[in-house]
């Protein structure tokens, strides 16, 4: 298991979720079943994620904005007027969270929402990241904060998974089976908004009291609703918008372009209310994308097509983990044999080899480097935190070879720098050229092209 997969502390985020081995969560319950965990039957608290004072601390001093927030009463979503204002001089917005207002509103019975935490909180950013390559789903937060005897939304279902971590007071939860199963994107709770309505009366499925400490395993589909008991609630809901076969056929249909029968025109005259003349067309498009799909010939392409496709809409549905400018130029210029550097989290460049050159792929750019450097690339990227010295290249190859990784934010440096020095890197070297003129193995080390 790479550093990428383990949580806060070298736990894997998901068995912090629940107390099942990830094979059985996977066969038993994932997009299947919920799973309602005590606090007693998980390996800590998620006090290190979040808090009653963080909560304080963004409504009061990071200047949220509009969407990171929203507030809820009885069910129904409060304008953004009422919680929010100006920034005033120097801040030139109008959707700035007023902590006075949020005061206002929740003393008088409003859930607050503070919504993408993934990106806002960097304890949850992170656990959130994890989470996210574990499952291979991308997963985004949210904070429900709910005063006492208060209920936020009215019975709903979700088009997403949710964990739920309940941080602080107490929350009962009643929880109903779907009327909708694995609803998608584009099918809210409210499509069928009386059958909800109705299953919500019924006998739930769950009916339990969350205290600190307890966690939720929810399927998108799942009808539930939620209300605070006796003091203020906390508690962060984990969305999963899991990828679906719906978005494996909508990516292999739009492969299946290349098929020339697909793209013939309908005939000339066409009428799409006549279904006379519909249902033929039909039969006859559908028997033409199976047979496009099902070709044996093409078949491996569209396989490789469809992956890549969803391997860039996971790219973009979960960013990497941020770097930090100004230490990651820092630590370049003091690089040494004793440095310690790591594969920026989240990034999965693909590295193709060729004859003469190894290249890191990015979606906005690409690094080739001499193919010297394939065993040293290989090693820096694989997720676990390596010295220089390590690597199977010449000590000045492999400082330029981090160099130009970090400067290209593939690598980011690692706490415990060594004191010792090391000779200063002719600046001649990030081209190739050792200080007395000859080409070096570490000739094109920095070759980059932006795409």
């Amino acid at each position: 298991m790479t550093t990428q997969e383990r949580g806060p502390g070298d736990r894997p985020a998901l068995s912090r979720c629940v107390p099942v081995d990830r094979a059985e969560f996977a066969a038993d319950y994932w997009g299947r079943k919920p799973l309602f965990t005590r606090a007693a039957a998980l390996p800590d608290d998620f006090s290190d994620l979040f808090s009653i004072d963080a909560v304080d601390e963004l409504v009061s001093a990071r200047a949220i904005r509009t969407p990171f927030v929203r507030m809820a009463k009885e069910g129904a979503v409060l304008p953004p007027s009422r919680f929010t204002g100006p920034g005033g001089f120097g801040a030139e917005v109008g959707d700035q969270l007023d902590s006075a207002k949020v005061l206002a509103e929740f003393a008088d019975g409003a859930t607050l929402v503070l919504q993408g935490l993934h990106r806002t909180w960097p304890p949850i950013a992170e656990f959130a990241r994890r989470l996210a390559v574990e499952l291979g789903h991308p997963a985004q937060v949210n904070a429900y904060i709910t005063p006492a005897s208060s209920r936020g939304f009215d019975p709903h279902y979700d088009v997403h998974d949710v964990f739920v971590l309940q941080i602080a007071g107490e929350k009962h939860w009643r929880i109903h089976e779907p009327v909708h199963v694995d609803p998608l994107r584009d099918q809210p709770w409210s499509d069928h908004r009386d059958a909800v309505a109705a299953r919500a009366e019924e006998a739930p499925a769950i009916d339990e009291t969350f205290r600190p400490g307890d966690a939720l395993y929810l399927p998108r589909g799942w009808i539930h609703s939620a209300e605070a008991l006796g003091g203020v609630s906390v508690h962060l809901t984990i969305g999963v918008a899991a990828y679906t076969r719906h978005d494996v056929v909508r990516e292999a249909v739009a492969r299946a372009a290349d098929a020339a029968a697909l793209r013939s025109s309908l005939p000339l005259g066409f009428d799409p209310a006549d279904p006379e003349a519909v249902a033929p067309i039909i039969e006859e498009t559908v028997e033409a994308l199976i047979a496009a799909l099902s070709d044996p010939s093409s078949r491996s392409a569209v396989a490789d097509a469809v992956a890549g496709r969803l391997r860039r809409r996971q790219r973009s549905d979960t960013p990497p983990a941020p770097v930090r400018p100004l230490e990651t130029i820092a630590a370049a210029a003091d690089l040494t044999v004793d440095s310690v550097v790591a594969a920026r989290q989240g990034l999965v460049p693909d590295v193709t080899v060729e004859v003469e050159t190894v290249t890191v792929r990015l979606p906005t750019k690409t690094v080739a480097l001499p193919i010297a450097a394939r065993a040293a690339v290989e090693r820096l990227l694989d997720g676990r935190p390596v010295a220089l010295g390590e690597l199977s290249l010449d000590e000045r190859s492999a400082v330029v070879v981090a160099r130009r990784l970090l400067r290209e934010g593939i690598l980011v440096p690692q706490p415990g720098w060594a004191d010792t020095t090391y000779p200063d890197v002719d600046p001649a070297d990030d081209a190739g050229v050792s200080s007395d003129g000859e080409r070096s193995a570490t000739a094109d080390f920095g070759t980059a092209t932006a795409t």
